[in-house]
């Protein structure tokens, strides 16, 4: 949602904007790629898909859902398949610093086969935390994961992902939320 129209917005209420660094993300069997001419021109496949989450941790008055929409992206390039997502929020207001424990989202490539398919390459964010609890004025923000090249050969491959959060003082470690893979490429 755009500032103007968020519906988590309330009048007379500052945010606070903390500064924050990322960290390097965990990597498994996947090569990241920086950003490069090669990478931009892909033909990118994706599946945009949402979820409507609660502040767990807060039970007051105020509006405190979270509604991310996840955009979980393949390309292919000879025997490689490329994959990334960008992660956006409309998040309450009064959303601020120490919302959370630990955020991230856990990007994988897998690879499609008879049966069950296999991950064949993953990549866990970092920075997605210090995102989230350094929204905008209006609580709302945007993400981008790395982009991962894995080889699948003449196989097909898509991407798909999870949202992890630990909210701050509450509910007993990380919850996950799917969302919807990438059509194969």
């Amino acid at each position: 949602m755009s500032e103007s129209t968020s519906r988590h917005t309330m009048s007379g209420i500052t945010r606070t904007a903390v500064a924050a660094a990322t960290a390097a993300g965990a990597l498994i069997a996947a090569a990241i790629v920086t950003a490069s001419p090669a990478a931009a021109a892909l033909n990118w496949h994706c599946k945009a898909s949402s979820h409507s989450i609660d502040q767990a941790n807060y039970s007051g008055p105020l509006p405190d859902q979270w509604d991310f929409t996840v955009r979980n992206c393949s390309a292919r390039s000879g025997s490689y398949v490329y994959s990334k997502a960008s992660i956006s929020w409309d998040g309450p207001y009064f959303a601020k610093d120490n919302w959370y424990d630990g955020a991230y989202y856990h990007l994988v490539t897998k690879k499609s086969v008879v049966g069950t398919d296999p991950t064949v390459g993953r990549h866990d964010t970092a920075g997605l935390e210090a995102k989230l609890e350094n929204s905008n004025a209006y609580g709302n923000g945007s993400y981008a994961t790395a982009t991962i090249k894995v080889k699948v050969g003449a196989s097909k491959g898509y991407t798909d992902g999870t949202l992890y959060l630990d909210w701050r003082r509450c509910c007993g470690g990380y919850k996950s939320w799917g969302f919807a893979a990438s059509p194969a490429v």
